[in-house]
């Protein structure tokens, strides 16, 4: 999966959104789309093996988040074509007139057509979109790369850590268990070596006994 997280925004509120991956990646968008300048702009964020495309034109911003493998080629194309739909969506007109949109005012509109979108591109994307991205990409040298840390204050670094510090935490947690588990078998298995080590011994004492004694071990007792 390419495209993980796409959204479109006035200002840093989201108005409709699509996620296509099970994790949560709502703070970091939020983040971002509260450093976006106002004027019409593109860049590309970076965080973790992630990429955060977006292109802000007009007041609203497209947004989409990205494996690195993507590239950059393909998911512009993909905010181009999603860009183009929604200002040729019936129900963003009166999104262009209205400066005060209510958070996810138009999710129920405009959310299937970001899904179906991501999907295509998922899937099989239009060489098309892709080629005339390319281009674009070409003749717009500025569109900058940025790593995300580099726009963050201390407090909003740890609170996106805090996803990242959850799963490792998982992880700890889960190998915790298991190391628990490794020892308890290691355990009994010593016990069991032990154990048998120990009626080994008994054995070879009762066979060189018996040699000298006899099967009954009765070594002080004499014939008469």
């Amino acid at each position: 999966m390419s495209l993980i997280h796409a959204l479109v925004a006035q200002g840093p509120t989201i108005l409709a959104e699509h996620k296509a991956g099970s994790r949560d990646f709502s703070q970091a968008t939020q983040t971002i789309l509260s450093k976006i300048p106002p004027n019409n702009s593109k860049l590309t964020y970076v965080w973790e093996q992630y990429l955060f495309h977006y292109v802000s034109e007009g007041g609203f911003t497209y947004l989409v988040m990205a494996d690195d493998s993507a590239g950059r080629r393909m998911p512009f194309a993909f905010l181009a074509e999603l860009q183009r739909k929604f200002l040729e969506a019936p129900s963003s007109s009166s999104s262009l007139n209205d400066p005060e949109l209510p958070a996810y005012g138009l999710q129920a509109t405009f959310a299937p057509t970001i899904s179906n979108l991501m999907n295509t591109y998922n899937t099989a994307p239009p060489v098309d979109e892709i080629a005339r991205a390319q281009a674009e990409l070409n003749q717009v040298k500025d569109i900058m790369v940025q790593n995300v840390e580099q726009i963050l204050s201390r407090g909003e670094r740890i609170e996106l850590l805090v996803d990242k510090t959850d799963v490792m935490a998982g992880q700890a947690t889960a190998f915790r268990r298991g190391a628990r588990s490794v020892r308890r078998q290691m355990w009994w298995r010593n016990k069991k070596i032990l154990g048998l080590s120990i009626l080994v011994a008994l054995v070879l004492v009762w066979i060189l006994l018996a040699q000298f004694c006899g099967a009954g071990l009765r070594c002080g007792s004499s014939n008469k």
